[in-house]
């Protein structure tokens, strides 16, 4: 019934895993590390704004490659996301989620950037910190919130497409389609 996406998947996945291991790694050791070593309130938040400003780019990719498999991947199943029954509803979870997580990730750049601007010694960078109004302590506290936010949402991510490969099997594609075919919810 199925046929492989292993280059698709590959894709989606090591996107995946990286936009999730990287946001992680970021809350908990460079966000640590920045805490153990910062002298004062803003060296802290340069040496995590340092460390992130060098993450960034690489998680842009990870993102990009998770959304590029993961809509090739729908391509490939749309035949079963129509006819399964649960996959049509777990593929949107997933969507839900992934969208949360870009939002999350988004915001996090945002308050990234704010307080980078905020703690600069770079004159440059305190020029354009007085043109948007930043309050360093407020920005690193929604920020500490919201790095949490994107490894939450993306293991929901991991585990929908634990989901997804559990109906991928074919005695679960079978019953799921023999289900929606009995329900009268069949469409071609």
């Amino acid at each position: 019934m199925s046929e492989r996406n292993t280059v698709l998947r590959s894709i989606h996945d090591l996107g995946l895993a990286a936009w999730f291991g990287g946001s992680l790694m970021g809350a908990i050791g460079l966000n640590g590390a920045a805490e153990q070593q910062g002298e004062t309130e803003l060296t802290t938040a340069r040496i995590a704004s340092s460390g992130w400003d060098k993450w960034t780019p690489i998680n842009v990719v990870a993102i990009g490659a998770n959304l590029i498999g993961g809509t090739g991947l729908l391509a490939a199943n749309s035949s079963r996301v129509r006819r399964q029954q649960g996959v049509a509803a777990s593929t949107v979870a997933k969507a839900l989620l992934t969208g949360a997580g870009m939002a999350a990730t988004a915001y996090a750049g945002l308050l990234g950037k704010k307080v980078k601007l905020a703690s600069s010694s770079d004159p440059h960078d305190a020029d354009q910190a007085g043109m948007i109004p930043i309050e360093l302590r407020q920005a690193q506290k929604h920020l500490a919130l919201v790095q949490w936010a994107v490894p939450a949402l993306t293991a929901g991510i991991v585990a929908i497409n634990a989901l997804h490969g559990e109906q991928q099997r074919p005695s679960q594609q079978a019953k799921g389609m023999l289900r929606r075919a009995a329900h009268g919810t069949f469409h071609a």
